[in-house]
């Protein structure tokens, strides 16, 4: 893969875009607006990846030094321009759709710096922005879309189920991090509390959501759907609960993101209106 698009890590991107696309399918509202939302969403988080990369360069040499950056694929200053360049784009996207969506995404974009200078080393106030960050993918979606409550439901969801991911990442990264001198929840409090307290997220996510069905949002698919969903999370929950081993950790992480693709599944078809567009 070509290093400046795997910089942008385009299948975490893209999750951003699936949070537009599922706004627009289950509020039935597909406008010019649609695709345009996809872009400067898909831009965003990419410019945000780019940038975690360039501060977090000495930690991925041990962690992760694959990635382009440490493996010298990219340079550190073109990595910086690569992603200012890219924010900056995506900025004026969201202005030009209107105000609102453009102050959303100056506020984010502080928000993603402030992320990877300041607040990822800070016991979980990193993880919280980041879950923050991914459920207003929903919100900016549900704002241009016109449909805000729905999309507010729907990113409450999608942070939860990112705080579990982020902290199991934490667990992940523990070595990396603490020659950093970073203050992750599992370096400040230990992989014991901090599986705990991972296996917390999952299990709230995973006996709330089925609520999105009862208040009336969904309909009965999305209950089945989700039950898979449910039965991963919970079975991710007892296995981190059972064993914080690094290779534990790794798979625990990749299933939580599965776990994700399921649930966002089950709200598109879910949805009345994919359901009555193919009935």
């Amino acid at each position: 893969m070509n290093a400046y698009l795997e910089i942008l890590r385009p299948f975490n991107a893209l999750m951003g875009v699936i949070a537009v696309l599922l706004v627009a399918i289950i509020s039935g509202n597909f406008t010019i607006y649609v695709p345009i939302a996809c872009v400067i969403v898909f831009i965003f988080t990419g410019a945000g990846n780019a940038i975690n990369d360039y501060v977090d360069h000495k930690i991925d040499a041990i962690n992760k030094p694959e990635r382009p950056i440490p493996s010298g694929r990219i340079s550190l200053r073109a990595a910086a321009i690569y992603s200012i360049t890219l924010f900056t784009i995506s900025t004026i996207m969201a202005l030009v759709i209107g105000i609102i969506p453009g102050i959303i995404v100056i506020l984010s974009a502080i928000l993603m710096f402030l992320y990877a200078y300041r607040l990822k080393k800070t016991c979980l106030i990193g993880n919280m922005s980041i879950a923050f960050l991914t459920g207003f993918c929903f919100v900016f979606a549900g704002v241009v879309l016109e449909t805000v409550f729905l999309s507010v439901l729907l990113g409450f969801y999608a942070f939860l189920m990112t705080m579990a991911r982020e902290i199991v990442k934490d667990m992940e990264d523990v070595e990396g991090d603490s020659a950093e001198g970073a203050s992750t929840f599992p370096i400040r409090y230990g992989m014991r509390t901090s599986s705990i307290l991972a296996a917390v997220f999952m299990i709230v996510a995973s006996l709330t959501s089925p609520l999105l069905f009862f208040i009336g949002i969904f309909n009965i698919i999305y209950l089945i759907v989700l039950l898979f969903a449910i039965i991963l999370f919970l079975a991710c929950a007892l296995s981190i609960l059972r064993d914080q081993s690094l290779n534990n950790t790794r798979k625990v992480s990749k299933r939580i993101k599965i776990g994700m693709g399921i649930v966002f599944l089950a709200f598109a078809l879910g949805s009345p209106f994919l359901t009555n567009l193919f009935l």
